[in-house]
């Protein structure tokens, strides 16, 4: 069985899979905390990788690329629960409790909780929600968001600065940060956001520094260093397509025989 994923109110998400289960790209647009309930969550993202074991807490930050790969527990089961804390509820809440941010935090790491019966607590009051047992009205879907946001701050006061920092990405050097993404098979418009830009902005930054369009040179990295995985590292293109961006098999050989003039086998 594939992974299915279904919302259960407005911004509560639960994934259940029975099978290891490799995710799409995924462009983080808001913080979001989550519960592994069984199984692990690989997540793959451009400074290194993470592993979310079972009954662990994480409050992932927002504006960040990530793969992942899902494996189920002993009990032969992948659950995750995922709960948005959007920019909208977090100024709300911000206003209500007169929140300055004092720091920002410039640490792009995901963050991980220390066991919190709290919180631990708060997860397991969603299970109504997700048997189906109890549906959740807007302004109770509303409250359970902002206990959400009331439970974070008290495991780590200091998370404020993460949470409330409203701040637009800046324009960072799209040299380093291509290099270090370009595998991840997301819109140009992410791209753009992420590297503090509008998508015209994008664009044109983007002819300027690499004198090619954003399509064009992410095919040609992406295929450069497939050669490099082939002919140095000795691996098959069915084993990593995936992580360097390639949507299948098929269109990997027909633009890999297209730019290098000889198919991988016969590298």
């Amino acid at each position: 069985m594939a992974e299915s994923s279904e919302i259960i109110f407005d911004k509560l998400v639960y994934s259940c899979a029975f099978e290891k289960y490799r995710g799409d790209e995924e462009f983080i647009p808001e913080h979001f905390l989550g519960f592994q309930m069984s199984g692990e969550t690989h997540a793959f993202y451009a400074d290194g990788n993470t592993v979310i074991s079972e009954n662990q807490i994480i409050l992932v930050r927002k504006n960040q690329l990530i793969r992942t790969v899902k494996y189920p527990g002993k009990a032969g089961k992948y659950q995750f629960i995922s709960i948005s804390l959007d920019s909208e509820t977090l100024r709300q809440y911000a206003l209500q409790n007169k929140i300055i941010v004092e720091n920002r935090n410039k640490n792009k790491q995901k963050l991980f909780f220390e066991p919190d019966e709290f919180l631990n607590a708060y997860f397991l009051s969603l299970g109504p929600y997700i048997n189906r047992t109890k549906e959740a009205t807007p302004k109770l879907a509303n409250l359970k968001i902002m206990e959400a946001i009331e439970l974070i701050l008290q495991s780590n006061p200091d998370l404020k600065n993460v949470l409330f920092d409203f701040s637009e990405p800046y324009k960072i050097d799209l040299d380093d940060f291509m290099n270090q993404n370009y595998m991840f098979n997301v819109s140009v418009e992410a791209f753009a956001k992420l590297t503090g830009r509008s998508v015209s902005g994008f664009k044109r930054d983007f002819a300027k520094t690499f004198n090619t369009t954003p399509k064009q040179w992410l095919r040609e990295r992406r295929l450069d260093e497939a050669m490099y995985r082939i002919k140095q590292k000795k691996e098959k293109p069915a084993d990593f397509y995936l992580d360097l961006g390639f949507e299948n098999l098929s269109h990997f050989y027909f633009t890999f025989k297209k730019k290098f003039g000889l198919t991988s086998s016969e590298i």
